[in-house]
């Protein structure tokens, strides 16, 4: 694969893998500069952001590009050259250089400049029983803003598209008005342009941004958690905005009342919205999605097929890398994809990390158990020592991932826990497993011992 295709590859599956804010920051002007005698370089926007991949997503990269070029690579990393990266191009649909006119072309500058993904509309969100209320509630934001339900509160697991919701939301609103006043972001990006403007003494500049805008859409709002001063600055946002009529659409991995270290006055303005949750997508609505993001690469994907991926794969997001994976394998000939590929490429899937599917639950917590000389009765009880729980959530997770029970069942299973408890240990050992060495090493270990 040469290395334009293979950088463009590793991207949309960062793209999948990390929040919206963190690809941007982190790898939207990122190069794949050399790939030779297994060896990686990879060149970066800046130094403050090479010190953060190379500690933080080194082991990430090197599992994307071992599996894709089949290889032990090493990798390298270097800072930029300002010339290459005007030249880098996102993985959306680019602009011509040419001085562009009209309506659309000013809706498409704002789309990319936003940090919106071309293909979260509305028409592109399939719909079912586990998300049909948050679908119904943010179409009717769009329709009446300020006004229906303000704030809307989305919550729940990853990949259940909380994300693709609220981007829908802005395509909406941008279409319907390109000079709305609109911010898009994230908590983190929300909290670190707060912190600049304290630094940079241009508090004004940031208050006058932020206050007077016409909709703010904030993913993961649960990160201001703890954080005084962003709290108390989100605050009086919040509180400009709705007064002027504005609208306020937040993403959380959980409820408000969930929320440790979040002051009552912000839950209380939270709860006075909507607040409402997506279930993770069962199997008609994942096949559903398999289809509709084929049809967004150029094919279309049989439901035959479409329903064995979906058998397999649990998560929008592990859906739209298996369809990005399937066209680098057959090097963007869709019509060599069939049901050998579609098994081999599962098959594939499912060895680049042991798995442990059907296992029964009492074989995963004692191997759990085993690993970290605990009890069942440690695991099962409601001790918050770390040494307990971060086992406790490494087997929620295993429990999720490796065998078939449901977050309730899990909840169940773990001495009656509610399944938004087994929600939030899953998405916390997920970041966790993606970026920590140790927790890498434990889950090898576990798997090791179940695998003996």
């Amino acid at each position: 694969m040469e290395e334009k295709t293979l950088w463009k590859t590793v991207l949309a599956e960062l793209q999948l893998t990390l929040t919206p804010g963190s690809f941007q920051t982190l790898f939207a002007k990122s190069i794949l500069v050399q790939n030779k005698d297994n060896v990686v370089s990879i060149a970066l926007a800046n130094a403050q952001i090479k010190t953060m991949v190379e500690e933080r997503y080194y082991a990430l990269l090197k599992e994307i590009l071992d599996r894709l070029t089949k290889k032990t690579n090493s990798l390298t990393f270097a800072v930029t050259r300002e010339k290459e990266a005007a030249t880098v191009k996102d993985l959306g649909p680019l602009f011509s250089q040419t001085e562009k006119i009209g309506e659309e072309a000013q809706i498409e500058q704002l789309v990319q400049k936003l940090h919106l993904r071309t293909d979260f509309t509305f028409d592109n969100f399939a719909v079912s029983s586990s998300n049909q209320l948050a679908y119904a509630a943010a179409s009717a934001v769009t329709k009446n803003p300020g006004s229906a339900y303000n704030p809307l509160y989305v919550w729940g697991g990853v990949g259940v598209g909380k994300t693709h919701l609220v981007h829908a939301v802005a395509h909406v609103l941008l279409r319907k008005d390109p000079k709305t006043s609109l911010i898009y972001c994230s908590s983190e990006e929300f909290t670190n342009e707060m912190t600049m403007a304290i630094r940079n003494k241009s508090t004004d500049k940031f208050k006058t941004k932020y206050r007077n805008v016409k909709a703010l859409l904030i993913d993961d709002i649960q990160f201001i958690a703890g954080k005084d001063y962003t709290q108390e600055e989100f605050f009086h946002t919040f509180n400009a905005i709705q007064r002027e009529g504005g609208q306020v659409v937040l993403t959380s991995d959980k409820p408000p009342h969930e929320i440790a270290g979040l002051e009552d006055r912000i839950r209380s303005r939270f709860e006075g919205g909507l607040v409402v949750d997506i279930q993770p997508p069962d199997l008609e609505l994942r096949t559903a999605i398999a289809m509709i993001k084929a049809k967004q690469r150029g094919f279309d994907l049989p439901i035959a097929l479409a329903q064995k991926i979906a058998q397999n794969l649990a998560e929008a997001r592990q859906l739209e890398g298996f369809i990005v994976r399937l066209l680098n394998e057959t090097q963007g000939n869709s019509s060599l994809i069939n049901e050998e590929l579609v098994s081999r490429a599962l098959g594939k899937s499912q060895a680049s990390e042991p798995k442990t599917s059907r296992l029964e639950p009492k074989r995963v917590i004692a191997a759990v158990c085993s690993y970290y000389n605990l009890k069942v009765s440690d695991l099962k009880g409601e001790r918050r020592k770390r040494e307990i729980v971060r086992p406790r959530q490494l087997l929620m997770w295993l429990l999720r991932s490796d065998t078939e029970l449901t977050l309730q069942e899990v909840g169940t299973f773990l001495g009656g826990r509610d399944h938004t408890t087994i929600m939030h240990g899953c998405e916390t050992m997920e970041k966790l497993v993606s970026s920590s060495e140790a927790i890498q090493k434990d889950v090898l270990g576990i798997k090791q011992r179940l695998a003996g």
